[in-house]
């Protein structure tokens, strides 16, 4: 997934500035031009715990909140800052809202609109495909190695992106979330190495929430993503934003809204 939001980048603060932030010296803040967007949001800010841009995004503090998904922007942003400790993120995905951000970026959160989904009796398998998954050229786990395969999805090669937005912080942090049950991994092996896989957050609520996927060799990742929907039970896959891959294997666009009423 590629960001670009470039307003983004008028959210970068200093340490000093986010002391004097945490210390409501709001008028030296102020000053510094901390919050300027040129885009959307003018700079509103408030005494203490919170900064509200306008009425769609909200600076997050230490509290373990959120504002009400429906209010994202129109981009689906809906808070910068906070953390990532298993709390935020429990409630952050109860919400349906996901972290999204490059190295150099703010902790972003979403909640786009449209959400991309795909619904598991929708599901595409083309006759090539189908050919593959009978060659039996892939052996397919669950949870086997989910470390080696978040590190692989955060050193994956992508069209249009120079980085990768699963940062070191974001890998640890979903680590934690996947030793408490909270998140776990698909691996696609071939002759006992690692070729493709992904991960994502299971809630138990019936949903699975895709993170991210790579591939070594050609239709690994389709081939464990295709065996995982087929041997499991949700009623819904959340695939957050748009990409040519899973539309391929139908997954399609539904409001915010329903999303919301699926949780």
């Amino acid at each position: 997934m590629v960001l670009d939001l470039t307003f983004i980048n008028k959210l970068k603060k200093s340490n000093d500035e986010q002391n004097l932030l945490h210390k409501g010296l709001r008028k030296d803040a102020k000053k510094s031009c901390i919050f300027k967007v040129k885009y959307w949001f003018d700079c509103h800010v408030l005494a203490a715990k919170q900064h509200v841009f306008n009425r769609f995004m909200y600076y997050i503090g230490r509290d373990i909140k959120f504002s009400n998904p429906r209010e994202a922007s129109k981009d689906g942003l809906i808070g910068v800052g906070g953390d990532l400790s298993v709390e935020r993120l429990l409630l952050a995905y109860r919400k349906g809202i996901f972290p999204w951000f490059e190295k150099e970026q703010p902790i972003l959160w979403w909640s786009p609109d449209p959400r991309f989904v795909l619904f598991p009796e929708k599901l595409k398998v083309s006759k090539s495909m189908k050919q593959v998954l009978r060659n039996l050229d892939f052996e397919v786990t669950v949870n086997k190695d989910f470390n080696k395969v978040i590190k692989e999805c955060s050193q994956a090669n992508r069209n249009g992106q120079s980085g990768t937005w699963i940062t070191h912080d974001m890998i640890e942090a979903y680590i934690q979330f996947h030793k408490l049950g909270y998140a776990k991994s698909v691996e696609v092996w071939s002759n006992n190495e690692l070729v493709g896989g992904l991960y994502g957050v299971d809630l138990g609520n019936g949903i699975f929430c895709g993170e991210s996927m790579f591939t070594k060799v050609s239709n690994a990742s389709k081939v464990g993503f295709i065996t995982f929907i087929k041997n499991s039970d949700y009623k819904l896959i959340d695939c957050q934003v748009y990409t040519n891959h899973l539309a391929s294997l139908g997954a399609e666009d539904i409001s915010r809204n329903e999303f919301l009423k699926q949780l």
